[in-house]
């Protein structure tokens, strides 16, 4: 305890000041920046690595499925991991095994060695979301954890930002798409060296603020889950054809953009690279990768007031329901019409904030304080179900029909399909008393 009159005055960058908190918590946001980017970068460079590696589109879109078999192999026992780790040890694991999978990546030179590189490179990314998950309630409980979340995701967001926008530039700049990987590695080495940053600030703080481990966030117990009641597995289900519908068409946009309308993969340009840059941002709605960059911007941008707008009203129900809904016209529009799809992604990016901002916060209230963990866990593992499948079917329909309609149907179908749980989800609320559209208590 302290003494006023013989301790001495805490330094401006003590452990207790704000200022400690919130540097500690950009150390923590960049943790998944560089996954990010790394992820979307296959998805950007699709059109070059289709021609650099001769390769069909359901290989670029099996780079994907690679990731999601390991994320959801590793997802089962991550949290199990953090808790006998602690979220420092476990956290540096995740973060080399993600540099490491990306570094591999960029050097392999056949298909099969891309395939383990993404493999290697899906075991640490998915946990390392669960051991940010973990810093953020350790550092932030009970003070700003909500906005914590958000810059975290704010972060990592501009890493697809980033990586969308920008992976054609990279590889016609420096003359290879492999340019562009190796812009991946670099983005993953930034986040490990965020990672040793905020091991360097958390153990100064541990004895300061007498922190203690969170126990991660997505820890399943399987004994939980025969408790979990019908408007878990409706949520559950909803969050699968969700966003199997909205990443899995992610990663094969820029080619499909590029080869259905002719647009640009960069915007016409000349000048130093950074000029560049900032000149594809400028022309967001004039690039393939840039018009599939908007669901992430309109997320980045309106996340946060879509998220409290469902704290103020309620009707969550209502919002996945509509957001559901909006995939249908979206993915028919562009499959089946030649309107420019800046409008349907538009849509898109309306549908991709009404649905997270309802679904993600709807767990705790229908599950158990002590099954929320259990319930997180299993939601993610079958959520990179969709998003392992899809993307191999999405390459395998445009290799054999010769165009991207079946897969925008395939699409859509989804959409109809996820409409159908919400609607499901809509009327299980209803008999388990409104908790999900039950406004905030008085």
């Amino acid at each position: 305890m302290m003494n006023a009159a013989t301790d001495p005055p805490l330094g401006f960058f003590h452990p207790t000041r704000p200022i400690y908190r919130f540097i500690n918590l950009l150390f923590i946001a960049s943790l998944t920046f560089g996954s990010y980017f790394a992820y979307d970068i296959i998805g950007a460079i699709a059109p070059s690595l289709i021609k650099g590696l001769n390769a069909s589109r359901a290989t670029v879109g099996a780079f994907n499925t690679m990731y999601s078999i390991a994320a959801i192999l590793v997802l089962l026992f991550a949290g199990v991991l953090i808790d006998r780790l602690g979220t420092r040890k476990a956290s540096i694991i995740f973060s080399v095994l993600v540099f490491a999978g990306a570094a591999i990546v960029w050097q392999a030179k056949s298909i099969p060695l891309m395939f383990l590189g993404r493999f290697i490179f899906g075991a640490g990314s998915e946990p390392l979301v669960v051991a940010q998950s973990a810093m953020l309630a350790r550092w932030f409980k009970n003070k700003e954890l909500a906005l914590s979340f958000g810059v975290a995701l704010t972060v990592s967001r501009l890493g697809s930002l980033f990586a969308l926008n920008n992976g054609e530039l990279i590889t016609k700049y420096f003359g290879s798409y492999r340019n562009a990987l190796l812009a991946a590695v670099g983005a993953c080495a930034l986040s490990l060296l965020g990672n040793l940053c905020y091991i360097v600030m958390d153990k100064r703080g541990e004895k300061a603020l007498n922190l203690r481990d969170e126990s991660a966030g997505d820890k399943i117990v399987f004994k939980d889950v025969k408790e979990f009641k019908p408007t878990f597995w409706y949520v559950t289900f909803l969050c699968l054809t969700f966003y199997a519908a909205v990443f899995p068409f992610q990663s094969l946009s820029t080619d499909f953009f590029h080869t259905k309308w002719g647009i640009a993969l960069s915007a016409p340009s000349s000048g130093s690279f950074l000029a560049q840059v900032f000149n594809n941002f400028l022309h967001i709605t004039s690039t393939a990768g840039g018009i599939t960059s908007i669901i992430i911007f309109a997320s980045m941008i309106l996340a946060p007031f879509a998220g409290r707008l469902v704290d103020r009203v309620g009707k969550r129900t209502t919002f996945m329901v509509a957001g559901a809904l909006l995939l249908i016209p979206c993915h028919l529009a562009m499959g089946l019409t030649r309107i420019y799809p800046v409008y349907p992604m538009i849509l898109l990016g309306f549908s991709f904030v009404l649905v997270p901002a309802a679904l993600w916060p709807s767990v705790p209230l229908i599950v158990k304080s002590n099954r929320v963990g259990t319930a997180f866990g299993l939601m993610t593992a079958i959520q990179n179900i969709g998003l392992g499948l899809f993307p191999l079917l999405n390459g395998l329909l445009r290799d054999k029909t010769g165009s991207y309609v079946a897969s925008e149907v395939m699409f859509a179908s989804l959409g109809i399909v996820g409409f159908i749980f919400a609607m499901l989800l809509k009327r299980a609320d209803r008999r388990e008393g409104h908790v999900l559209d039950a406004g905030p208590k008085p």
